[in-house]
């Protein structure tokens, strides 16, 4: 199952929304791959089994159940996770690009890539449609938390 979503970072017609810098954006991903307990739920720990260059192996707890992945950093542009497929694990890839189609639009665009075959069968047509929800959810979730991580970072007197 292949799964693509795209969620505006900066919106220079909305006033509401705080406008965060690609490199704001950058640190909040790089966070999101060092520190994934902190955007995770129910992940207990996660403990990084090798770095080299832009490749960080990581092993991830839930509980009774570890998932092994390998995270790629290309700086300024795309986080890419690849999942260890396992016996009790479907693996798969999903890919955060930073996209910036001028100086005032900033983007971030999902891409998921799972070992879930596509089906035309109802039943499991809706289990995908609550997949895909769940991965836009979530999703959605990081971009609030990184948004949060960078205020934090921004107010006087803030130790970051």
């Amino acid at each position: 199952m292949n799964f693509e979503h795209l969620i505006q970072i900066n919106d220079p017609l909305n006033p509401f929304v705080e406008a965060m810098t690609r490199d704001e954006l950058w640190e909040g991903l790089v966070l999101r791959a060092e520190q994934p307990q902190l955007f995770v739920i129910g992940l207990d720990s996660c403990t990084i089994l090798s770095r080299e260059g832009n490749v960080l192996e990581r092993e991830l707890h839930y509980g009774q159940a570890t998932v092994r992945d390998r995270v790629t950093l290309e700086a300024s542009q795309s986080v890419r996770y690849d999942i260890m497929p396992t016996a009790d694990h479907v693996g798969g890839s999903l890919t955060m690009t930073i996209e910036q189609p001028d100086e005032l639009q900033l983007f971030l665009r999902f891409q998921y890539a799972t070992t879930l075959p596509e089906s035309t069968d109802p039943d499991a047509h809706q289990t995908q449609e609550i997949v895909k929800s769940a991965y836009r959810e979530n999703d959605i979730d990081t971009v609030r938390l990184i948004r949060q991580y960078v205020q934090t970072k921004q107010e006087p007197g803030s130790l970051h």
